[in-house]
């Protein structure tokens, strides 16, 4: 337990210390590490370690993995992997790849200690470091001013929304009911206290996993490699706030009110985030609001109690998600673009990376038979029983992503346009891809029912209802027909008002809302505390040592003579009556006679007087 979070936070921290010297290893050391931070996991799964450590009074260290975490902690190393090997060959040896890998691995590192937490001091500290890092990975460019805004948002944004666990965490210490902030022990807070808690986390989660209304900071987030969009948006922070819910279940229930607010944002979001995708004109901005639109479902699934659906999404969804990036990556170095019109025909160019894209397509799409469709029907069935209404949204959330994925597909599969300045793919990136599409395939229903058993019995909590036959024929033929209906509308324009297609394409305006309230009041006060620095407290600070000097000459040109003056005084005067006592020395018996005479005789006139 303690090898699998300390080994990628170890060497992580050991690769940016060392920096540029260890450029030329770092690929290889870091590969290394995440192929061993998996064998860890798999081994975890399977045993369920849990260990403790002091560290505040009453607040301990606590690490655990059971059923939920062990599925989370195998998904979250096995896409590392992926994703440092096709780094490994994607990046060149220009880049700071030290720095880039270290916070690959510091990055993974946190959301495994994210996802094996028991507590929320310790769950605290590691969504801190996954913050800070998905900031440092964002603005991985730093020297581009507008790779270090988007850097900006996206962490002012979800910083916003944490501030809500460290509510739940003040509430949780105020409600006495368990000093150890156990996550297994907040759902047994007394009100007013839990329905803070409750309020605390939503709040937290919605924002890590752009959620309404803070999905917008995704698209900032495309400013990043690519690498680091197909890890942060399949199996790390993305999602860390979903699986946050779907560990908190007992929470949201136990609040009265917190399981309908998340349930119905999750849908709102894969419905409102899927119009998104459909109308976006560039593929990697595509990919970024069907996250926010997928993760939806996983939010859902939590608000419903329907853990195993909301887990096996998660899941296939990372499979499926990192492989798309990855795609759109080694597209872009190839092409020098991620334009949709101009990825015309990639697929064919590229036909290798071009199928595999596409098997990530049709997972993402819930074509049947692959998993991200069955998947959706056992959250679904969830939601079914909860309200019908809740169902229809999701139904049509559900057919969206056929839509935005069967797009992309459509856009990459067209007749191939002459490309004589295309650059090879390295060869090296090629083979994490297979690899993931190979993932998708392995999460079909031919292997399903006995995985969706496995994992029920590993979430032994989680009454998990079960789709009837005509919800998954029901979900497939219209994911089938939409996709038909998308592939033979082609480009022509949607019957829709500009105004309505240019807000679905700036992302519903909430980026713009959040500049106007939060990102640009934080800059703008953030430039007059630096102009105040700059202007009053550096010019204070010169001003002090400037009068600090005055004082100092002037102690040296008046105080110093006065002592030096003093001292000189004193010396003389000491010399002059070192002078006169040496006169009675004049080694004479007779004279020291005479004067003792003299002294006994004073003493005695004394001694009489006194009297």
């Amino acid at each position: 337990m303690w090898a699998l979070v300390a080994l990628p936070l170890g060497a992580g921290v050991v690769l940016l210390v060392v920096g540029r010297r260890a450029d030329r290893a770092a690929p290889p050391v870091a590969v290394a590490v995440a192929a061993a931070a998996l064998g860890l996991a798999i081994a975890a799964a399977f045993r369920h370690p849990a260990v403790g450590a002091p560290l505040l009074d009453g607040l301990p260290v606590r690490l655990t993995v059971d059923g939920l975490s062990g599925l989370l902690a195998v998904t979250v190393t096995a896409v590392t992997l992926a994703v440092l090997l096709f780094s490994a060959a994607e990046f060149g040896t220009g880049e700071a790849r030290a720095r880039f890998f270290g916070l690959m691995l510091l990055f993974a590192g946190s959301m495994l200690v994210t996802v094996t937490a028991a507590t929320l001091p310790v769950l605290l500290m590691a969504w801190e470091i996954m913050g800070a890092t998905s900031w440092a990975l964002i603005g991985y460019w730093w020297r581009d001013p507008n790779r270090t805004s988007a850097a900006d948002t996206a962490f002012l944004t979800t910083r916003t929304a944490d501030l809500g666990l460290y509510l739940a965490a003040g509430a949780a210490l105020a409600s006495g009911r368990d000093t150890t902030l156990s996550l297994e022990g907040l759902a047994r807070a007394d009100d007013p206290w839990l329905s803070v808690i409750t309020a605390g986390v939503i709040a937290s989660a919605f924002g890590k996993s752009a959620q309404l209304p803070f999905s917008f900071w995704l698209s900032k987030a495309m400013q990043g490699p690519s690498p680091v969009s197909a890890l942060l948006h399949s199996a790390t922070m993305v999602v860390a706030g979903a699986y946050l819910l779907l560990r908190t279940g007992p929470l949201l229930d136990a609040s009265g009110w917190g399981d309908d607010v998340v349930a119905w944002t999750g849908a709102a979001t894969a419905l409102c985030l899927g119009l998104v995708a459909v109308a976006q004109t560039d593929l990697k901005q595509l990919l970024a609001a069907s996250t926010c639109a997928q993760i939806g479902f996983m939010v859902l699934a939590a608000g419903t109690d329907a853990t195993s659906g909301g887990t096996l999404q998660l899941i296939a969804h990372a499979a499926a998600k990192s492989l798309l990036f990855l795609a759109a990556g080694a597209w872009l170095t190839a092409l020098g673009t991620q334009r949709l019109r101009e990825l015309l025909g990639a697929a064919r160019h590229h036909r290798t990376v071009g199928l595999a894209f596409t098997m990530g397509a049709l997972s993402l799409a819930g074509i049947p038979p692959l998993a991200l469709w069955a998947a959706k029907d056992v959250l679904l069935a969830g939601a079914l029983e909860t309200s019908p209404w809740l169902y229809g949204v999701a139904l049509a959330a559900a057919l969206l992503s056929a839509v935005y994925s069967t797009k992309a597909a459509w856009y990459l599969w067209q007749p191939a346009v002459p490309r004589p300045e295309a650059r090879r793919i390295p060869g090296g990136a090629v083979g994490p891809l297979v690899l993931l599409a190979l993932a998708c395939l392995a999460l079909t229903p031919v292997a399903f029912p006995p995985l969706r058993d496995n994992v029920g019995r590993a979430l032994a909590s989680a009454g998990q209802p079960d789709p009837h036959v005509w919800e998954f024929v029901l979900s497939g033929v219209l994911a089938l027909l939409a996709a038909a209906v998308t592939w033979t509308w082609g480009t022509r324009p949607l019957p829709l008002p500009a105004r309505a297609k240019s807000g679905f394409a700036d992302w519903l305006l909430f980026e713009r809302a959040a500049h106007v309230l939060l990102v640009g009041p934080v800059m703008r006060l953030a430039r007059a505390a630096a102009t105040f620095d700059d202007r009053v407290v550096d010019r204070a600070v010169d001003g002090s040592a400037a009068a600090a000097m005055r004082f100092a000459r002037w102690t040296d040109g008046v105080l110093e003579r006065a002592v030096d003056g003093t001292v000189a005084s004193v010396a003389a005067g000491t010399r002059a009556l070192g002078q006169w006592a040496r006169r009675p020395q004049t080694g004479q018996l007779h004279q020291y006679l005479a004067q003792a005479v003299a002294a006994f005789t004073v003493l005695a006139v004394v001694i009489v007087l006194v009297r």
